[in-house]
């Protein structure tokens, strides 16, 4: 059932009577090219995919009936794919909301949530943390083995927290947006929100009925970029930040996961750095303003 009467002018109407794609035992090859597209669409946020970046082999598999759509979509959000699109570009929290969007259809419920997974990835690593999101209860209960998952922040359901649909409104931009071309970028959309406790406003996207074709724009003026669970970490230009990295790799040498490394960056540079870090395997295990002695 619809969440709402504004599905058209709030452009939700596309999902207001959406069925689940699932994959039926037997199906036929075409059934099964619906549902990889669908997987495809959902995972990847929509964006755009090359006849190169397709996961050709994982898709015979999944044809065959020899892969689920569940282990299909586990390995499509830990392929180098994914990670170019959203995990390498972004900041931690962005990914995490992205992760939300893509695996459980939905958006972030509240701050604890985010810093649950903030943790695990820090800890455990990228792929640890996708893993929690399909082997969850709340996975299986939605999706199980054969549906793709979709964004249920649109309709209601058993479980489901209603401050769910106003925040989805900060992450879907439209049908036919993506989540790599977004007018806010690479930023959090849910980092001031969740922080304060405070609900989203609904922001209708851009081309939805009578809304004028403008895009997102912050409700509430200036929001905070600071990381989920690191208190007093906001984002003055001119401040230092010190990084303690452990577990990067050098280009070159093999992986030595115990060994650590401090950096201290500016603001500016701070977000080039976490992507490099990312790139490199290293986890953060320290992230936090620099304090200089005073002369």
């Amino acid at each position: 059932m619809a969440i709402t009467t504004a599905a058209a002018r709030l452009g939700t109407a596309p999902f207001t009577e959406q069925r689940p794609i699932e994959m039926r035992p037997n199906a036929s090859v075409d059934a099964a090219q619906a549902v990889i597209y669908a997987a495809y669409r959902q995972v990847l946020g929509n964006d755009y995919l090359m006849k190169s970046e397709r996961l050709v082999g994982l898709e015979s598999l999944v044809t065959s009936g020899a892969l689920t759509v569940r282990d299909f979509v586990r390995a499509l959000a830990k392929s180098e794919l994914y990670k170019t699109k959203f995990l390498y570009p972004n900041f931690q929290t962005r990914v995490i909301e992205l992760n939300f969007k893509h695996l459980l259809g939905r958006a972030p419920y509240d701050e604890a949530e985010v810093i649950e997974h903030l943790d695990r990835y820090q800890n455990e690593g990228f792929e640890a943390d996708i893993d929690s999101y399909i082997d969850s209860a709340e996975y299986e209960t939605n999706f199980g083995d054969g549906i793709v998952p979709y964004y249920r922040g649109f309709s209601t359901q058993t479980g489901q927290k209603m401050a769910g649909f106003p925040r989805m409104f900060s992450l879907y931009r439209g049908y036919a947006n993506s989540d790599r071309a977004q007018i806010a970028g690479t930023s959090s959309r849910l980092a001031g929100d969740l922080a304060q406790g405070m609900v989203s406003a609904v922001v209708p996207p851009s081309g939805a009925e009578n809304n004028n074709g403008w895009a997102y724009r912050s409700a509430k003026g200036t929001v905070s970029n600071r990381v989920f669970g690191r208190p007093g970490l906001t984002s003055d230009r001119g401040s230092l930040y010190r990084i303690e990295v452990a577990g990067r790799r050098i280009p070159g040498y093999p992986s030595i996961r115990r060994s650590n490394r401090v950096l201290v960056v500016s603001y500016e540079s701070l977000s080039n750095t976490l992507q490099q870090i990312n790139k490199a395997g290293g986890r953060v295990r320290v992230l936090h303003p620099h304090k200089t002695t005073p002369a």
